[in-house]
């Protein structure tokens, strides 16, 4: 009889892929956590319980199929492990990076509920992945027969080329449209290369091309172009993102010093393709010898302070009005963070900003530092979480010279922006889109991800990005066609 490969969490402990030491890594951007060797991968996997209601599969966005490709590893059937994984997730090294392990798949894993610890799920799917490209098991979309229909993308993130592979997939003709110079949207220029590395994402936008994705890049959709690109296709998708950042209306809160997140963020991940940034080199948007204070509790802005320790700051701290348990963003990079020097005013709100004149720029205001406004967590609010309330008398300044708002991010004006009063909103401003097709109130155009969600996941939009691409080829006809053949 075979022996057993499985269920081994008993027996083997749980282990993480070898963390860097927080003093180099915070030297560079290079990703933290090691590779796992093979057999340490298999180990690992191997501690799988395999149970009957898998909750780690349920609580996966794109429920994949975690214990089999977990099995798999296990028992060196990598190739078929690999198989298993892409089969319900486009990018399934990304979210091996980057996903929230510890509030999805493994938060939710039978074994880490028993006390054993979680299987380390995210680790083992990107080890797979990753051994798959270094294999040549990834391949670009080679559909059967090419068609006539085509779909045009309005945005490079996850949730369009998630959509774009599984059109291309099928034979239809793909043109995706975004803003920036490189694809990936907020893969490429909001996330920081200790968390995912530029070239694996690069490596994804040469895949897309060789299998006969086209992108426009660049292009900034106005109601022309978006009128153009309607005329062009036989279907349209909306995957823009959401972009515009939350302000802070406090007095000194548009002076120098005082940036947006998402500006910031893109700087540095431009200058680590070596691009030129004027912004940054010029000193505005790097925070090397400054004392850096960033607003919010997310994981943008773990992502800030992070960046900021590499970028050689003299001290950084991060501001957020709820205590640690409270916190939006992932417990893992709060751990992180403070490995590398991060501290956390927890309970903490800005009231305003102090300022003085610049000798930069005459009349303009520079930021000295942040007025800070202790609180205290009174009754729960209408979601459910403890609001915060303000101390009185317990007002601080914390002294500053760049000051990062990582307060969370607004959807656009796209009606406005495309010309399309037709095209309906939430009272939040994201667009209508039915549930699961992600079709809007204009013919022939869906919208996925974070256009539709607020700002969410990358794996969530990957799911609406799939969702969207199989209702779009039964609406015109192509999957029925395919059938056929």
């Amino acid at each position: 009889m075979a022996k057993q490969p499985m269920l081994k969490f008993v027996t083997v402990e749980r282990d993480m892929p070898e963390k860097r030491d927080a003093s180099s890594r915070k030297e560079d951007f290079h990703e933290i956590y090691a590779e796992y060797a093979d057999a340490k991968a298999k180990e690992q996997a191997a501690r799988c319980s395999q149970c009957g209601v898998p909750y780690c599969q349920s609580h996966c966005p794109l429920h994949n199929n975690i214990p089999d490709w977990l099995r798999l590893t296990a028992e060196g059937r990598l190739k078929e492990a690999y198989e298993i994984s892409q089969a319900t997730n486009t990018f399934p090294e990304i979210c091996g990076r980057i996903c929230p392990q510890d509030r999805l798949c493994e938060g939710n894993c039978v074994i880490e509920q028993s006390g054993h610890g979680t299987v380390t799920i995210g680790s083992v799917e990107k080890y797979i992945t990753d051994t798959a490209w270094e294999e040549g098991w990834v391949l670009p979309a080679a559909p059967a027969r090419e068609r006539t229909e085509s779909v045009g993308i309005i945005g490079a993130g996850p949730g369009g080329l998630a959509a774009a592979d599984v059109l291309r997939r099928a034979g239809v003709q793909v043109t995706v449209y975004d803003r920036y110079d490189r694809g990936g949207g907020l893969m490429t220029y909001g996330i920081p290369g200790f968390k995912l590395e530029k070239d694996v994402v690069m490596r994804r936008m040469e895949q897309l091309e060789q299998g006969g994705v086209v992108f426009e890049l660049n292009c900034d959709v106005d109601a022309d172009v978006f009128a153009t690109i309607r005329a062009e296709h036989d279907a349209v998708i909306i995957a823009t993102g959401v972009y515009k950042s939350r302000d802070l209306d406090l007095h000194g809160a548009d002076a120098d010093g005082v940036e947006k997140a998402i500006e910031y963020l893109t700087a540095s991940n431009r200058k680590s393709f070596g691009d030129a940034v004027p912004e940054f080199d010029g000193g505005r948007l790097n925070a090397e010898g400054k004392r850096v204070v960033v607003i919010g509790g997310g994981d943008t802005a773990m992502d800030c302070v992070r960046t900021a320790i590499r970028q050689g700051a003299e001290s950084v701290k991060c501001l957020y009005r709820r205590d640690r348990a409270n916190m939006p963003g992932s417990q893992r990079e709060v751990a992180n963070a403070e490995e590398e020097g991060v501290i956390f005013e927890w309970l903490s709100a800005p009231s305003g900003f102090v300022t003085e004149l610049s000798d930069a720029a005459e009349g303009a205001a520079k930021v000295t530092g942040v007025k800070v406004q202790k609180m205290r967590l009174g009754a729960p609010d209408a979601t459910g979480r403890q609001a915060p309330e303000l101390i009185e008398g317990s007002e601080y300044v914390e002294e500053a010279d760049l000051v990062i708002k990582a307060l969370g991010f607004e959807p656009e004006d796209l009606p406005q922006m495309f010309g399309e009063p037709e095209l309906t909103v939430t009272r939040w401003g994201t667009i209508k889109a039915e549930f699961t097709t992600g079709k809007t109130a204009l013919p022939g155009v869906y919208a996925v991800g974070d256009i539709v969600r607020g700002a969410s996941l990358v794996v969530w939009a990957i799911r609406d990005g799939r969702d969207c691409a199989d209702a779009i080829l039964t609406d015109l006809g192509v999957t029925t066609a395919i059938a056929a053949e």
